[in-house]
């Protein structure tokens, strides 16, 4: 058994009392009642006082806590590194990768905001399907064209879906992330909150590097250990990267490796070249809410276009087909607070679904499927 630890949270009520002990101060400095002049700045005073103690007394509180943080990780790698043997790993890659892993409290930070929870859709989408993003993907494409071109026949993926996943993960390699992923996955698997999906994590990768598919000293990537062009995670390194370019190494920060990759691991999940996506819809106000998915989790009462078309106004309009499976998304609802209950909404396909299998985000998936119908409106 592994021992975990909770990494404490910032008090919201000391937070609170600062700002308040601010205010007080501010104004009080502004007081112009002479008459009371002296007894304002002994209060004054006073208020400085107490707010430099709370202050000290706070970040006296944080270093220990931090402090017990790390031993308490420390105690818990010690733990891992005999729990990585069980799991055949190696003594030698056990020692030279998680010699200087390090406790990331950013990654605790990062790991509860996430921008799919808190933004709109007309938001998530428009910041990431930008003039700018179609421009560079195009200028990437025009200097890989022959690649891409021949990634796409070869795997029967579409080359505007691929760039459309490489613009909206990576901003197409700009952000490949810094991030220690060996660090950063020993963190949250430390963390309690989903140390059991982050430890299966870290075992992959070290398996990986025990078996000289992929080079440590080249893991850096984002604050959840995803890495390279397409933010693979380690166990989509294991179950669907490849060696394309054959010099016996998956570099996933090249073109070649990271886009036959891609087009490899959408492939074998199931998607359909020249398959509809999404259609934005407006609803009747009559449909059940049970027809209405909010969650990426899985989308439930999928039904034939014909069946749903009675809940959609303009429904005549659809150029899809009746007999497609389609399911109705809401993704506003329940996320953003005082949202309307039917809007916006669409209705999403078989590749949509795909797509939440890459990342189980409503809004990831129809930002993905947006840029990609712009670059498919410019190639």
């Amino acid at each position: 058994m592994l021992s975990t630890a909770q990494p404490p949270l910032q008090s919201d009520e000391l937070s609170k009392l600062i700002l308040l002990l601010r205010k007080n101060n501010n104004i009080l400095i502004y007081s112009s009642d002479t008459s009371l002049n002296k007894f304002f700045m002994i209060m004054n005073k006073m208020a400085k006082f107490l707010f430099k103690l709370i202050l000290t007394v706070y970040i006296l509180f944080l270093n220990t806590t931090v402090l017990a943080t790390e031993q308490s990780f420390n105690n818990w790698l010690k733990d891992f590194k005999e729990f990585a043997k069980t799991e055949g790993i190696s003594e030698s890659t056990i020692n030279d990768t998680l010699l200087d892993v390090k406790f990331l409290p950013k990654v605790i930070e990062y790991d509860r905001y996430q921008p799919e929870f808190y933004e709109d859709t007309f938001t998530y989408i428009s910041k990431r399907t930008t003039i700018g993003k179609v421009k560079k993907g195009l200028s990437l494409y025009s200097k890989e064209k022959e690649l891409i071109n021949t990634i796409e026949k070869k795997f029967s993926v579409e080359k505007e879906l691929l760039l459309s996943l490489m613009g909206i993960e990576t901003n197409f390699g700009k952000y490949l992330g810094k991030m220690d992923i060996l660090s950063s996955l020993a963190t949250l698997s430390f963390d309690k909150r989903r140390s059991e999906f982050f430890t299966n994590e870290l075992l992959i990768l070290l398996k990986l590097i025990d078996k000289k598919i992929i080079d440590k000293n080249i893991l850096f990537g984002s604050w959840a250990g995803a890495f390279g062009n397409f933010q693979f995670m380690p166990s989509t390194i294991k179950n669907y990267a490849i060696d394309y370019n054959k010099n016996s190494d998956i570099e996933l920060k090249k073109i070649d490796d990271s886009f036959a990759s891609a087009a490899n691991y959408i492939k074998k999940i199931g998607w359909q070249k020249d398959s509809p996506c999404f259609i934005k819809i407006k609803l009747n106000k009559d449909i059940p809410l049970e027809y209405l998915n909010t969650s990426a989790k899985k989308l439930k009462n999928k039904k034939k276009v014909k069946f749903l078309k009675k809940f959609i106004k303009n429904s005549d309009s659809l150029k899809v087909h009746d007999n497609l499976i389609a399911a109705i998304i809401t993704p506003d609802k329940d996320i953003v607070p005082g949202s309307n209950n039917l809007k916006p909404a669409y209705l999403v396909f078989n590749n949509y679904e795909l797509i939440l299998k890459w990342n189980r985000s409503l809004r990831f998936a129809l930002a993905v499927c947006t840029l990609k119908e712009k670059f498919e409106n410019e190639i």
